[in-house]
C-alpha cells in the first residue's frame, strides 16, 4: 500500500502542469468529455503498461528525434484541424466521428506522453520494484497521471461553458500550434546531433511558413463556407 501511494503521488505531481494537460484543456474544444476520458484512460493504461512491463525498450528501439517528428506532426495536424472548424460536419457523419474520436486522443495523448517525465517516472519505479511489484506500479501511476488530466479536462470543459467558443478554439489553435513547431525544433536538432548535420533553423522556418499559410487557407475556406451558410 506504501508503495502504491508513493507511485501514485509521484506520478500526479509530475504530471500537474505538464503539456498534456494542456493538451487535454485544448481537446476539449473539439471532443466531446466522454470521447477525450476514454482515449486518455486507454492511452494511459498501454503507455505505462510498456513502461513498467518493458522499461527502457521503447526508448532503444524508436530513435528519440522519430518520435519528436512524429508528435510535432500530431500536434500541427490538430492545430490545423481546430482551425478548419471539422466538427461542423459532425451532423452529416454523426457516427463515424464519435468512433473514431477517442481514437484520435488515444493518438494524440500516447505520441505527446510518450519519453515525457511522467512515462520516465514509470519506467523508474518498474525498474526499481522489480516485476513482483509491476502490477502495483501500473495502477499506481495510471490513476495517477489518469486523476491529474481528468482535472485538465474539467478546466477544459469548465472554461469551455464559460467562454466563447471561438475564445476556446482560438486558444486550442494557439496552444497545438507552439507545442507543433517547439517538437519539431526538437526533432531536427537531434537529427542534427545523432544522424547528419542539417540547417535546423532553416528548415523549421520554412515548416512554419508552409504551416501558416495552410492555416490562413483553412480559415479563409471555414468564413467562406460560415457566410455561405447565412
Amino acid at each position: 500500500m506504501i508503495l502504491f501511494f508513493k507511485v501514485f503521488l509521484t506520478e500526479f505531481i509530475a504530471e500537474m502542469g505538464d503539456k498534456t494537460q494542456l493538451m487535454l484543456i485544448a481537446l476539449t474544444s473539439k471532443y466531446k468529455l466522454r470521447d477525450i476520458i476514454l482515449g486518455t484512460a486507454a492511452a494511459i493504461l498501454v503507455l505505462n503498461g510498456l513502461a513498467v512491463l518493458a522499461g527502457g525498450l521503447v526508448s532503444e528501439f524508436i530513435p528519440g528525434w522519430l518520435i519528436k517528428i512524429i508528435a510535432a506532426f500530431a500536434f500541427l495536424y490538430f492545430a490545423a484541424s481546430t482551425l478548419a472548424g471539422d466538427d461542423d460536419d459532425e451532423e452529416g457523419s454523426g457516427k463515424s466521428k464519435i468512433q473514431f474520436a477517442p481514437l484520435a486522443v488515444f493518438w494524440t495523448f500516447f505520441v505527446a506522453e510518450l519519453g515525457d517525465k511522467t512515462q520516465l517516472t514509470a519506467i523508474t519505479f518498474g525498474a526499481n520494484e522489480g516485476m513482483s511489484s509491476a502490477l502495483i506500479v501500473w495502477i499506481g501511476c495510471s490513476l495517477g497521471l489518469f486523476l491529474a488530466d481528468i482535472l485538465g479536462m474539467l478546466v477544459g470543459y469548465l472554461l469551455k461553458s464559460k467562454t466563447p467558443e471561438g475564445l476556446l478554439n482560438t486558444l486550442a489553435f494557439a496552444i497545438f500550434s507552439v507545442f507543433g513547431v517547439f517538437t519539431l525544433y526538437q526533432g531536427l536538432k537531434l537529427i542534427n546531433t545523432d544522424i547528419s548535420v542539417i540547417p535546423v533553423l532553416p528548415i523549421l522556418i520554412v515548416a512554419t511558413i508552409v504551416f501558416a499559410g495552410i492555416c490562413v487557407y483553412l480559415f479563409l475556406k471555414r468564413e467562406k463556407k460560415a457566410k455561405a451558410a447565412n
